[in-house]
């Protein structure tokens, strides 16, 4: 735990080159001034207002495999946030948003390394619809969340983290249970791509490996996804 740091990913990921990580270290921190999301994108927060943290894992599983964990951890949340109040959905917009409706409430961040991945965990806890940082944002609190103790939110992740993971470590195939809860599977969608270009299609499943497959065939492996309808 650190009271402030730049970025907790940054931080794991420092440790890790130093040969400093061990499998399973988690860094959590109260403030990041330098937070960042997939495609570093800036991530705000005010202070104790979110759950930010990294854990670093050595999965034995073969590297072709860890790019579902991105998709993994998200249902990791998704679970444990439903455990700690059973009657707000939580749902995972792929490949790496947790959803309330169709409003961001947290997200994901994933760096491979040489014999591990670090993974980012940011959940808006307690923001107040002022401090969200963009419109389609939203928090826990603002959506009546039961369970507001960031240290009890953690914890329940953590433990939920260390079930599931050990059943995809053992190679059981989860996608039934990403599938349950994705708000993009099934959906008419368009893929934007960092260099601009675009694909429509309509989603229908996601690949052991964690890509989109549309129903086209087209298989995504990054983008930015915009559920059309």
């Amino acid at each position: 735990m650190v009271e402030v740091t730049g970025s907790t990913q940054d931080d794991l990921l420092a440790s890790v080159e130093r040969n400093d990580a061990r499998n399973g270290d988690v860094l959590v921190t109260e403030f990041q001034s330098a937070g960042r999301g997939r495609l570093d994108r800036k991530f705000d927060a005010p202070q104790s207002s979110a759950l930010m943290f990294s854990l670093y894992l050595q999965p034995s599983r073969d590297k072709s495999d860890w790019s579902f964990l991105p998709l993994l951890s998200g249902l990791i949340v998704s679970l444990a946030l439903a455990e700690l109040d059973p009657g707000l959905e939580v749902s995972l917009k792929w490949p790496n948003d947790l959803l309330i409706g169709e409003r961001k409430v947290g997200g994901i961040i994933a760096h491979a390394t040489e014999k591990g991945i670090v993974v980012g965990i940011g959940i808006n806890v307690a923001m107040t619809e002022s401090e969200l940082p963009v419109t389609h944002a939203t928090s826990l609190a603002l959506n009546n969340y039961r369970e507001l103790d960031r240290n009890v939110i953690l914890s329940r992740i953590l433990t939920q983290y260390e079930e599931i993971f050990l059943r995809w470590q053992a190679g059981e195939d989860l996608r039934h249970l990403y599938r349950e809860r994705s708000s993009t599977v099934g959906k008419e969608v368009r893929v934007d791509s960092q260099q601009g270009a675009h694909i429509n299609g309509l989603a229908i499943d996601i690949a052991p490996n964690g890509e989109l497959i549309l129903k086209d065939g087209t298989r995504v492996t990054v983008g930015d996804v915009v559920h059309l309808r």
